[in-house]
């Protein structure tokens, strides 16, 4: 899983025409002849920056894979728009496929990214030719859910306060930011801490910067997670996979198995002894995974 010397990321800006603009990275042609090339789009967790995973790239390379993604609004390079819903990554990637001259493509992501990756899926018909969602979380209310059972206090809180609305969600993050470091448990098992020493330790370069900037973006994200999502799961027919951690206390498992149960014809692995983050050990197999059904597809 580690990087390759030839993989160069290059980064733009796509003008919505609407006084929006997403900042957008792209990895070029994939340069192997020996399989189809395929975009696949990757969405980042709550709070990263929309960098592509570093620590994919080798087998991306391995596997002809074209890696596009994007900074969601309000994060990094891209335009806040508040109020926005989880349908919204649907236009959007739309948007930066189109610019790009991208017709079909696959979908990946991971945590909240596992969630806004299941939009376009959901709304963007054919285009879309798989999806892998790690981690997701569930819609908000979902039938037969109990959304918060399982999560860490830190985590809850946070998204107690966003369902309670914009200005408690303000006000608790407020709050938050003067939190000792370590103070507040969001969530993270010993297998996510060990993961933080291996290749997944690149998501420090995605949430440290996310976080710098800072709670703007995380409370669109978490207003967005808890409200109308804008589409309903069930409608997602390209083949698809949820992979979640059985210890996960950031988003609990349920979330996972809700989603696998609501997709059509969804896989699930469901890795018993993995976290929030040690899960992503998984995302090499679930980018092969990918790769296969949607050339199938």
């Amino acid at each position: 899983m580690s990087d390759t010397p030839t993989t160069q990321v290059t980064e733009s800006d796509v003008d919505l025409g609407d006084g929006h603009v997403l900042h957008v990275y792209d990895t070029g042609d994939p340069g192997t002849a020996d399989v189809e090339p395929l975009v696949v789009v990757w969405h980042h967790g709550t709070p990263n920056l929309g960098a592509p995973p570093r620590p994919l790239f080798a087998a991306a390379a391995r596997l002809g894979i074209r890696w596009v993604s994007y900074d969601r609004p309000g994060y990094a390079g891209s335009t806040p728009r508040p109020g926005r819903d989880v349908a919204s990554a649907a236009r959007d990637v739309a948007a930066v496929t189109d610019a790009l001259g991208v017709g079909s493509f696959a979908v990946m992501g991971h945590s909240g990214g596992g969630t806004h990756a299941l939009a376009p899926a959901a709304l963007l018909g054919d285009r879309v030719r798989g999806v892998a969602s790690i981690s997701p979380v569930a819609p908000f209310g979902a039938s037969g859910l109990d959304w918060f059972a399982g999560m860490a206090p830190g985590g809850e809180a946070s998204l107690r306060a966003a369902a309670a609305g914009r200005a408690a969600k303000e006000a608790h993050e407020a709050v938050a930011a003067q939190a000792a470091e370590g103070e507040v448990d969001f969530g993270f098992v010993p297998a996510d801490e060990a993961a933080f020493s291996g290749p997944w330790g690149w998501l420090g370069s995605v949430v440290g910067p996310a976080l710098a900037a800072g709670p703007a973006a995380l409370i669109d994200d978490d207003l967005a997670y808890v409200s109308d999502w804008g589409f309903d799961p069930a409608d997602v027919t390209a083949p698809a996979l949820v992979v979640h951690g059985g210890a996960d206390r950031m988003v609990p498992a349920s979330h996972g198995e809700w989603l696998a149960r609501t997709i059509p014809g969804a896989d699930l692995w469901l890795q018993p002894d993995d976290g929030h983050i040690s899960v992503l050990s998984t995302a090499e197999q679930a980018l092969t995974w990918l790769a296969r059904a949607a050339r199938i597809a």
